[in-house]
């Protein structure tokens, strides 16, 4: 990590809460994968405890259906030995809890609209072990008023679809372009979406110490993936996690929609270590990664580039954790940002937006309001406990 990470809390502030210039994104913040209307060209699932219900009809238990529900959800089982994966006791769950899930599978490409509530579930995106490769190989998931839980495991998982980065795999860079990801995940105009997720920790495949499955994310995807609004851009989702929050093996784009993810680790996570590449060019967005012991609010193996949006990004008080953590460089050439942490990680020079850092000689607690003032001693931005207002 950078050397020049100030063992202080540290805030950065960076656009117009600075007062200096205003966003610059060149990108669209509200990419509409999905329809606004009651004509949604594609497959409807509704989620209910009493049963899951496709396109009206109750779904099938066919696993060589588009849909289909099961019970089978990948978990950490409890009271294995070291040869089975490298959890601890608190990552055991038992069988009796594992059965209690329904998992919604989804095999086929398309367009997918859900909405309603379970109280323990998975939506699991398989699309074969061929998708990776395969430019069709694409799930755009529209999520419409859902409340999923999964005590167990991640509540939404794509394990196996179209990887659009192979290219910039071998060539890395912070310009990559997720456009034709193999998993797009969209907020719904005017929705309310709450997804509460757990994680499953590495499990080998069998005979070896090679990982067979490892979900760290409430919601995980191993491939690149988009988070987009519809036309407002107003959909929310919430994303509670006992571990991280939306994790991604490759890259992560974000448009658009209103999200707060709250974790128990890192918020925003994109772990290939020198490749992958975090984007923000919409949206408002905001990352607490204080629920457990440490956490940065948004982390990247690779690189951080802020095109657009208002994010606030908040890493865990007692470690030393950054509100934004970047192995390779952060950019921020749009939108406003608040981070805060015991950390902090140096912005790239050749960033278009302006920035200020803040280093405090002692920890800032709840209560304390941070005023920014300008040359005239006037106030331009407020600060309390995440909140902001500007005059």
């Amino acid at each position: 990590m950078n050397s020049t990470k100030q063992r202080l809390t540290a805030w950065l502030i960076a656009g117009a809460l600075a007062g200096t210039l205003s966003g610059c994104s060149s990108a669209n913040t509200n990419t509409d994968l999905s329809q606004t209307d009651n004509s949604f060209d594609g497959t409807v699932i509704t989620l209910a405890d009493e049963g899951v219900l496709v396109d009206g009809q109750a779904a099938s238990t066919d696993s060589s259906s588009k849909v289909y529900v099961s019970n089978d959800i990948i978990y950490y089982e409890e009271g294995k030995d070291d040869s089975y994966g490298e959890g601890s006791t608190a990552d055991e769950h038992s069988a009796e809890e594992a059965a209690k899930h329904t998992v919604v599978n989804i095999t086929e490409p398309g367009n997918y609209s859900v909405s309603g509530s379970l109280s323990y579930g998975q939506i699991l995106i398989d699309l074969g072990e061929d998708a990776n490769e395969n430019p069709e190989a694409v799930v755009n998931l529209t999520l419409n008023n859902v409340n999923l839980t999964s005590t167990v495991s991640s509540a939404i998982v794509a394990l196996n679809a179209y990887e659009c980065s192979a290219e910039s795999a071998a060539e890395p860079s912070k310009d990559v372009d997720t456009a034709d990801a193999g998993f797009n995940l969209i907020l719904a105009d005017d929705s309310v979406n709450v997804i509460n997720g757990s994680h499953v920790a590495k499990i080998y495949k069998e005979g070896t110490t090679k990982k067979k499955y490892k979900f760290d994310g409430a919601i995980e995807s191993k491939v690149s993936m988009n988070i987009n609004g519809e036309e407002k851009g107003n959909g929310q989702l919430t994303v509670n996690a006992d571990n991280e929050g939306i994790e991604t093996y490759m890259h992560l784009t974000i448009n658009g929609g209103v999200l707060t993810v709250n974790s128990a680790d890192d918020s925003l996570n994109a772990n290939e270590d020198n490749i992958s590449v975090i984007t923000i060019n919409g949206g408002t967005i905001t990352c607490d990664a204080g629920n457990g012991e440490e956490g940065d609010g948004i982390d990247s193996n690779g690189w951080i580039v802020i095109n657009g949006g208002i994010i606030i990004a908040s890493a865990n008080p007692s470690s030393m954790d950054s509100g934004v953590d970047s192995d390779l460089g952060i950019y921020i050439n749009g939108g406003t940002l608040l981070a805060s942490g015991n950390m902090y990680d140096e912005i790239a020079a050749e960033s278009a937006q302006n920035f200020i850092v803040l280093n405090f000689n002692e920890k800032q607690h709840e209560e304390d309001l941070i005023v920014l003032k300008n040359s005239d001693d006037k106030a331009i931005a407020a600060f309390l406990q995440l909140m902001i207002t500007q005059s």
